[in-house]
């Protein structure tokens, strides 16, 4: 996984329609994007431009793994608990 910047918010939406359902990644608030290394031939088949930053961390990867998932499961778990107790 490495840790992908794009120029402009218009070349980011582009790109990140054109990766989403093909490559998995994640979106960071910094603008910042975790994407596989596959995603680097593709963007430049494609000719969007982008600079990579760098290889992403362990630590980034897991965290952009468990922030995903976590949200919806918690959220999930408290309409059950709230719910099963009106009842």
């Amino acid at each position: 996984m490495v840790i992908v910047t794009f120029p402009d918010r218009k070349t980011a939406e582009i790109a990140i329609g054109f990766l989403l359902g093909r490559l998995s990644g994640r979106l960071l608030r910094s603008g910042e994007c975790i994407l596989p290394e596959a995603a680097l031939e593709a963007l430049g088949q494609r000719g969007l431009p982008f600079t990579v930053s760098g290889k992403a961390t362990y630590d980034q990867e897991m965290a952009a793994i468990r922030s995903a998932a976590s949200f919806p499961v918690i959220q999930q778990w408290r309409r059950i608990r709230c719910a099963s107790r009106t009842r």
